[in-house]
């Protein structure tokens, strides 16, 4: 029987894993996740719309933007992935692996990784197409709407059965997408509520650190600087935010997979304890 997950438990099992590999953690966000989004954010800048733009010309042009910066939006996805993984090895690892060989193993499960990622859309893309398209047929817009309602509920519940694929790519070096999305829908059953509200809560957590933290930076950049360098300062700060809240996401997954994938052997069990 999957044991019940524990998020006060999980948070501060995380928090203590943040701290224990600090240094390691900063330079691995600095790599795959600071530098990668704040060349995003300088290089693809959002979309410009003068006032009273007709809904259609604006959707033209969100799709143009989206399209030229689709390619570096793909390079940044798979740096983001591959040290997703990287740090749950670094967290998790009991041989304390260097950080050239937890890169190195990051990257051979990037394709597994990605597989699983693009099993999951695929399905549940196809899924609501499908369901969307009957709804439509019967020309009853109440029956659409509950129909896309709870499509959009059905996604969002897989989504959390799914949520442990890398921390099961990393921990138990599975290579195997399938055996992975498995290993990750066994895991997580009997607790999607608490994951949804485990996660919810420090999504918001996280939206208000870094809304304050915004607003505050927002008012020295405008009352100091001006022009590009306004936009890069803030991109930069954006970017470094965004790196430490998904730094204590990944440090999340990995305290959740600890709890529900049950008790460690003594090596593992002295990573988490």
């Amino acid at each position: 029987m999957t044991p019940r997950l524990d998020s006060s438990l999980a948070w501060k099992t995380a928090t203590r894993l943040v701290a224990t590999n600090r240094d390691v953690l900063m330079a691995i966000a600095g790599v795959f996740f600071l530098l990668p989004g704040l060349a995003f954010s300088v290089f693809v800048p959002e979309p410009q719309m003068a006032p009273g733009t007709p809904p259609g010309k604006m959707m033209e042009i969100m799709a143009e933007s989206w399209t030229s910066s689709l390619p570096l939006l793909i390079i940044v996805t798979l740096l983001q992935m591959a040290g997703t993984v990287t740090m749950l090895i670094v967290m998790t690892d009991p041989q304390r692996p260097t950080v050239a060989q937890a890169i190195s193993r990051g990257f051979r499960a990037l394709g597994p990784y990605m597989l699983a990622q693009l099993i999951v859309g695929g399905v549940l893309g196809m899924a609501f197409l499908v369901l969307v398209s009957a709804a439509t047929l019967t020309g009853v817009q109440a029956i659409g709407a509950a129909v896309i309602l709870a499509a959009f509920v059905a996604m969002i519940w897989c989504s959390l059965r799914m949520a442990l694929v890398a921390p099961v790519l990393a921990i138990e070096a599975e290579r195997n997408p399938v055996q992975a999305l498995r290993r990750s829908w066994a895991l997580t059953q009997g607790n999607s509520g608490r994951l949804l509200a485990f996660f919810f809560l420090s999504g918001l957590l996280f939206a208000v650190v870094y809304g304050l933290a915004m607003m505050l930076v927002g008012v020295v950049l405008v009352l100091m600087t001006g022009g590009e360098l306004q936009r890069v300062l803030t991109a930069a700060v954006s970017s470094a935010i965004t790196s430490g809240a998904l730094v204590y996401f990944i440090a999340i997954l990995a305290a959740v997979y600890r709890q529900l994938a049950g008790p460690p052997t003594a090596e593992i069990r002295s990573v988490f304890d």
